[in-house]
């Protein structure tokens, strides 16, 4: 393959990903509403400790387990943030923005 051709690899790859970083926040959404319907802390240490290191046992490379783990903090991060931001509208009835 050519340099046009993995980056149009890179290019599919990373619509998928986006596609499944949605659909991962969205379901991050769905628990957020779950936990605040329950009365539950949005931040869960506990849980967030179990998807990091089940991340880093799905590691095959070639990234290491150090850059999976940062990686998989962003998300959470990111998601918890969509949590915040949703529980904030539906206390004021407005619209989270599109940062």
């Amino acid at each position: 393959m050519n340099l046009a051709d993995w980056r149009h690899r890179i290019d599919e790859i990373d619509k998928k990903l986006v596609k499944l970083l949605n659909e991962r926040s969205q379901c991050a959404l769905e628990i957020g509403k779950l936990k605040q319907a329950a009365k539950i802390p949005l931040y869960q240490p506990d849980r967030e400790n179990e998807v990091l290191a089940h991340a880093e046992s799905n590691n095959t490379g070639p990234l290491t387990d150090a850059a999976i783990r940062r990686l998989f903090e962003r998300i959470i991060d990111e998601a918890r943030a969509a949590e915040r931001d949703a529980m904030h509208r539906d206390v004021s009835g407005g619209k989270a923005g599109n940062e």
